[in-house]
């Protein structure tokens, strides 16, 4: 399909710079497609749900993955600003660099800044290999734990562009950009969707006798990304780590066949849950790598209610909820969103998601 089809215009005020507290006080925008349009609060999800109904989060933990340090070993020392974006085995990362015309294999970049050092010292990283579009290759000097304390002490939460753009991050970041739910350590940008949860809601929603699950599937920068090619089938999506248990994947079904419904918080559960699924809509256990690309035209097997938040134009999650929902009911959600000032992105306001025509 046309990528400009997936376009709209978003003035800047609207992009969320700090999340809702408490989190559950967002706004919530439910769409059922071809029924009138809801302007609810987060905390309204349980009066959505029925009894029975399964709500499937994602417990990926996002580390410091945002670097800051300097070429070192040549004349000059220029300053370089890395985010880890893909764990490669244990002393290795795929990271997207600033500036990387800076770079060439076989440089040595010491990170690590004024007033706060690892306590291992400086953490050394030789360039491996350079990629395409700032991507680089690390082969770090730790290893295995030892590299994820360091990391874990030099580095920063890696905030949407959009964010940082705008403001600096803080250590309310730290806090802010990890869900209730973050137990798994590995994702580089957070699973958003679920950090409208709090521990009131989710006792208010297992009143109701709506089940909870978890998976892990983590997160990686890519998936926020716009699609640069002028149609989605040219677009290679960026390959991300997951599992779901073989409990998780029992209880799911035998919820599904009794008549419950499941819903995924966040796309990056539903991504997870579709790659599981069988074209019988039996999810199985998964441990390994996704790339699904979810576009207008695919036959969801798996979920049946999309929570998620408001996303960005031209990108591959706004192409997913478009194949959910529909593209001109997600084009009219969205205008009716931006018209009453609804908050987008990452530490925005979230929409409740029901199936179009072509889903199940």
């Amino acid at each position: 399909m046309r990528t400009d089809l997936f376009d709209f215009d978003l003035p800047p005020d609207s992009i969320a710079l700090r999340p809702a507290s408490p989190r559950d006080s967002a706004r919530m925008l439910v769409v059922q497609p071809g029924m009138e349009l809801h302007d609810q609060r987060v905390s309204d999800l349980p009066a959505w749900l029925r009894p029975g109904d399964q709500i499937v989060v994602n417990d990926t933990k996002v580390i410091a993955a945002q670097l800051s340090g300097r070429r070192i070993g040549r004349e000059t020392e220029p300053k370089i600003e890395a985010t880890l974006i893909k764990r490669l085995d244990g002393s290795r990362w795929n990271a997207l660099v600033k500036p990387a015309k800076k770079l060439t294999a076989g440089d040595i970049v010491r990170f690590g800044n004024e007033g706060r050092v690892c306590f291992l010292g400086h953490l050394d990283a030789e360039v491996e290999s350079k990629g395409e579009e700032g991507e680089v290759t690390f082969a770090f000097t730790f290893h295995g734990p030892t590299l994820d304390q360091a990391i874990a002490d030099l580095g920063s939460p890696p905030l949407p562009p959009y964010i940082a753009s705008k403001r600096a991050p803080d250590d309310r970041d730290a806090t802010d950009y990890q869900t209730m739910f973050a137990v798994n350590e590995g994702a580089v940008a957070a699973p958003t969707a679920g950090l409208h949860f709090t521990p009131g809601l989710e006792a208010a929603l297992r009143e109701r006798g709506v089940g909870f699950h978890r998976l892990t599937l983590h997160v990686g920068a890519g998936t926020f990304l716009p699609v640069k090619v002028d149609d989605t089938a040219g677009h290679r999506m960026h390959a991300e780590w997951g599992t779901i248990s073989a409990e998780t994947a029992d209880a799911l079904n035998a919820a599904r066949a009794n008549g419950g419904r499941i819903v995924a918080v966040g796309t990056t559960s539903m991504r997870l849950l579709e790659s599981a699924a069988g074209e019988d809509g039996r999810i199985a256990p998964f441990t390994g790598e996704t790339a699904i690309f979810i576009t207008p035209g695919y036959r969801f097997r798996a979920v049946d209610i999309l929570m998620t938040n408001f996303h960005l134009p031209r990108s591959t999650l706004f192409m997913l909820v478009s194949a959910f929902s529909g593209l001109e009911t997600m084009k009219q959600a969205y205008t009716h969103a931006i018209a009453g000032g609804y908050r987008f992105y990452s530490y925005g306001d979230a929409c409740l998601l029901f199936p179009g025509k072509s889903a199940p």
